[in-house]
């Protein structure tokens, strides 16, 4: 296999469903004590019985002393910006700088309409691209937000924004991970954000390379490096001791050797488990040591402690 370019160090964590129902915090607990690096909390306000995204991203960063936690990825049609960048902005000042942002356009747009939130474009065929509209001039206001300068003014089609000064900054760059799958959303991703967030049901490895490529293209033809944007994949399948039913459908070792064929042959740095919670001491203690050291092996570079 190839060596794939660098991004910084590989990251495991785990995508958490808020079900209300089970006990969320212990799961964020038990992530950060076996060692995960990432905690993403799904935000879908619309689903019956779901605990508030942000609510629970606050709760888990005041519950754990290292992982970083993030919602992957906010629902934009109902979290205004400059309301969105303020709140994480303040978890990641009160967290030390454990905090990112997975944001996402929205998708179930009669779940969003039936919340009090906007179609954007309406009901028209352009409504996807008033969408990724929407969700890039979301991403100049968090920005905005979050930067040194006063006076600030922002008007574009979709959102506006006015405040006389910024802030709060928050205390380290915080991230801003695009959650989009079509090509124009991944030009987008590639002109403007640090990382994308592609699940596995919707960017299977016969779509990934080509995403990839399109998100590198975008990145430098805006002038940008396309080493510098994160490359995070959520692992939609299931883990068991049983034969292999396919994509991340099986045994540790099938696991082991589809993680490191995504991390070296198709350049992901970032993976979400988002299997069942059960499974995910045996990911966190089992697959993640196992692909660590593979991808070491495989880049000729030693495994750091």
């Amino acid at each position: 296999m190839t060596p794939a370019r660098g991004r910084g160090p590989l990251r495991f964590g785990v995508s958490l469903v808020p079900d209300a129902s089970v006990p969320l915090l212990r799961t964020a607990q038990e992530s950060d004590r076996f060692g995960l690096d990432l905690l993403g909390v799904r935000d879908q306000p619309y689903r019956r019985d779901t605990a508030d995204a942000l609510t629970l991203v606050a709760a888990a960063l005041a519950a754990t002393s290292r992982i970083r936690v993030l919602p992957a990825v906010a629902c934009l049609p109902l979290r205004p910006p400059a309301v969105l960048a303020k709140a994480v902005a303040t978890m990641d000042r009160l967290s030390g700088g454990r905090v990112e942002l997975g944001l996402g356009a929205g998708t179930s747009w009669d779940g969003v309409e039936a919340y009090g939130g906007a179609r954007p474009g309406g009901a028209s065929a352009g409504s996807a691209a008033a969408a990724r509209r929407a969700l890039e001039e979301a991403v100049q206001i968090i920005r905005l937000h979050w930067s040194d300068q006063s006076g600030l003014r922002f008007q574009g089609e979709h959102y506006g924004f006015t405040a006389l000064q910024a802030g709060p900054a928050p205390v380290h760059q915080i991230g801003i991970w695009l959650g989009v799958t079509g090509p124009r959303g991944l030009d987008l991703a590639g002109r403007v954000a640090d990382g994308w967030i592609a699940p596995s049901s919707l960017v299977p490895p016969k779509r990934l390379a080509d995403g990839q490529r399109r998100l590198d293209d975008a990145a430098a033809g805006a002038g940008r490096d396309p080493d510098e944007i994160r490359r995070v994949y959520v692992l939609e399948g299931s883990l068991d001791a049983k034969d292999a039913r396919g994509f991340l459908h099986g045994p540790p070792r099938q696991w082991i050797n589809e993680l490191t064929e995504l991390a070296i042959g198709h350049r992901v740095d970032s993976f979400l488990f988002g299997g069942h919670p059960a499974q995910m001491a045996e990911f966190a203690l089992e697959v993640v040591p196992a692909v660590r050291e593979e991808i070491a092996r495989e880049r000729g570079v030693p495994l750091r402690a």
